[in-house]
């Protein structure tokens, strides 16, 4: 039997994924939170094979973040990251911290079902290049740094500061962005970008 904890903040989604999960028979929900930042003590107590983890969690709770320090001090367990946000730079600070595999939640639940058990085996799943979304794979860390500030409200004044560079060396930047995007201005680009979940700018 898998033991799963269950991190999710929409009461109704967390219900229903664990009357889904609850119904299969190698499978059993051991516990739910709302926030990310109890699922250590979670962990702690209930002992779960896997943790299906929500990016973003009660209160802004960043679930890729407690995934890295459950896995630091519980290397044992496995997580699976789930999302409904298209966020450009959540698979790869999944990957980074340590994260087994990435699911949407829009990829069904007989898709979930094949990555938890594909995860207790060994085997991490992520979306493959088909499955990502816009813009993803072709910015840079120091453009997405960029982007990220932009869509803060931040001053060029203010992002220079922040990123240690010239203005000399930002314009550059900017201008690779909006060559890759074919947007004509950043701002308009952080606009579309926020409002398609591309960036979640409080995180």
């Amino acid at each position: 039997m898998i033991k799963i904890l269950l991190v999710e903040d929409q009461a109704m989604l967390r219900d229903a994924l664990e009357q889904l999960i609850n119904k299969q028979p190698d499978m059993e929900v051991v516990g739910t939170t709302d926030d990310a930042s109890k699922a250590p003590n979670f962990c702690r107590k209930l002992k779960p094979d896997l943790v299906l983890m929500d990016v973003v969690t009660e209160n802004y709770t960043n679930g890729i973040e407690w995934a890295g320090n459950i896995l630091k001090e519980l290397p044992k367990i496995k997580i699976v990251i789930m999302t409904s946000v298209p966020e450009i730079t959540f698979m790869d600070a999944a990957r980074k911290a340590g994260a087994h595999s990435y699911i949407y939640k829009n990829s069904g639940s007989d898709h979930m079902f094949y990555v938890i058990r594909s995860t207790m085996k060994g085997i991490g799943i992520y979306p493959g290049p088909g499955e990502t979304m816009p813009f993803a794979s072709q910015f840079t860390e120091k453009e997405i740094s960029v982007i990220r500030l932009v869509c803060q409200g931040k001053s060029r004044s203010e992002m220079i500061t922040e990123l240690g560079v010239s203005e000399s060396m930002l314009k550059p930047i900017i201008t690779s962005i909006l060559d890759k995007t074919g947007f004509d201005s950043i701002a308009k680009f952080a606009i579309y970008a926020v409002g398609r979940g591309l960036i979640v700018p409080d995180l």
